[in-house]
């Protein structure tokens, strides 16, 4: 995490940061959403304690001087009343103030039972807003062999090997850019992945894998900074691991060159195209899909294998009650 956003943190915040990634074993990045998350609720306990200068604005209210005494007063109405602050002045989303409402739920358990310093937690009982579950975006067979066959750029075998990736192996962004060399293994025909929590797991990638990573392989620079890493810059003063957004741009400008950059598609998207072609088309077990996306539950994965039109027709129509048909009326019935 970085070093100024520690030193804007009040001591109990900068604990709670440091449980987050030591002891729960969160990443650097699920680390920073806490923050961000946990910045605002203290800047808004500071605001309607009055102790904000008049005409401050809000993203300026500095955190580091919020007493602890205002975090464990604040009440379960209190946080539905913050829960209406975010959603009418700073037009947040039900998913988003889900999102913030785990954030502090989260947080005041820490305070209470991990930390002692508050002696209850006044948000034990606090509900997340509902929300919609829509059905995610993803891109169709001949769009996925479209942006594969368009690949093309001034480090195509590393371009082509990153989209290979996503399309075929479902992977999380942060999964690929973590890549090692060593996590690589063609005799076994295994890539290992780090994902949410730095859980490891292995995944098993096919013939399209193999050949895209060793054609990159033969063409990669070598990094005296970033030696083990599977996917680095180009820039010859820059040999370092590719970061999140540079891999995000990657693919968003190889959508853009397949005439796809209009879909709203992403990097996460590709995730989903993967998943939902690894069920629709190769009959992967739900159980199974699960184990290979990495997630806790098979609940999670369920969004993924939404069923395509054919697929819904096909049910209805291999019913075992498809061909019943009411039996005519005999003449004597009508009587």
């Amino acid at each position: 995490m970085k070093e100024e956003y520690r030193q804007d943190c009040p001591y109990y915040l900068r604990d709670y940061l440091t449980y987050v990634r030591t002891i729960r074993n969160h990443t650097e990045k699920t680390e920073e959403n806490y923050y961000l998350d946990l910045r605002i609720f203290l800047r808004y306990l500071l605001m309607i304690n009055g102790d904000v200068p008049e005409g401050t604005d809000f993203e300026e209210i500095k955190i580091k001087n919020c007493p602890l005494e205002y975090v464990e007063r604040f009440t379960l109405m209190g946080a539905y009343q913050y829960m209406q602050y975010l959603m009418d002045e700073r037009g947040n989303s039900n998913a988003t103030r889900s999102r913030r409402t785990s954030s502090l739920r989260r947080f005041y358990e820490y305070l209470k039972s991990k930390a002692g310093l508050i002696k209850s937690n006044p948000l034990e009982l606090l509900e997340h807003p509902k929300t919609v579950q829509a059905l995610p975006k993803f891109m169709e067979l001949d769009q996925t062999l479209q942006l594969l066959d368009s690949v093309d750029s001034r480090n195509k075998e590393r371009d082509f090997c990153i989209i290979t990736l996503f399309l075929n192996c479902g992977m999380r962004l942060s999964e690929l850019v973590g890549l090692n060399i060593g996590d690589y293994s063609e005799s076994s025909r295994t890539l290992r992945v780090f994902g949410k929590g730095q859980k490891e797991r292995i995944v098993y990638i096919n013939d399209a894998c193999i050949s895209a990573i060793n054609d990159y392989l033969k063409v990669r620079p070598k990094s005296p900074t970033e030696p083990n890493a599977m996917f680095i810059s180009s820039h010859a003063n820059h040999l370092n691991r590719l970061t999140n957004r540079r891999v995000q741009r990657i693919v968003e400008d190889q959508l853009r060159r397949a005439g796809l950059g209009n879909l709203g598609l992403s990097t996460h998207k590709l995730r989903h195209t993967a998943a939902t072609l690894m069920y629709e088309y190769g009959g992967v077990d739900p159980l199974v899909l699960k184990e290979v996306l990495g997630h806790k539950s098979v609940a999670t994965t369920q969004i993924y294998t939404h069923l395509s039109d054919a697929d819904r027709q096909k049910a209805a129509e291999n019913s075992p009650l498809a061909g019943f048909k009411a039996t005519p009326k005999k003449k004597d019935d009508e009587k």
